[in-house]
């Protein structure tokens, strides 16, 4: 009786135990996912200059590189359920929207030249549905 009671207590332990290790293991992912996101968030309905989106272009880039997300024969990143990220810039005297892979590709130090002083503003935060992460930052030129 004593050797049941023993086990069924061990067994307890072990279960309390795991439930504690799978809670403090999800506030972490939680606490991770709310920093990773916050990097991005504090750029939204703030005004930022030319020279600032560069590192931000750069850091994106850097990001999608680091979680290997493929790239398309024009050199785009091929968006993904998970982690990628993109950038969407509208410039004001092309009315047109461009990735932040044209810039890019084409180098940032040209758009540093040309945009460096101009003010850009975030209008839009996508998030992915599967995991919460940032997907997409949508900037306007002013």
């Amino acid at each position: 009786m004593k050797k049941i009671l023993a086990i069924l207590i061990v067994l307890f332990l072990i279960i309390i135990f795991a439930l504690y290790a799978l809670k403090v293991n999800r506030e972490s992912n939680e606490r991770a996912l709310k920093k990773y996101n916050a990097e991005f968030e504090n750029y939204l309905n703030k005004e930022i200059f030319g020279a600032e989106l560069a590192t931000l272009i750069n850091k994106t880039v850097s990001i999608n590189d680091k979680n290997n997300i493929e790239k398309d024969n024009h050199k785009h990143y091929i968006e993904n359920e998970e982690n990628s990220i993109k950038i969407e810039i509208k410039i004001n005297f092309t009315e047109k929207t461009y990735s932040m892979e044209e810039f890019y590709n084409s180098d940032t130090a040209e758009f540093v030249k040309h945009f460096e002083l101009e003010k850009f503003k975030c209008t839009k935060i996508e998030y992915h549905k599967k995991t919460g992460k940032v997907r997409k930052l949508e900037f306007q030129q002013l």
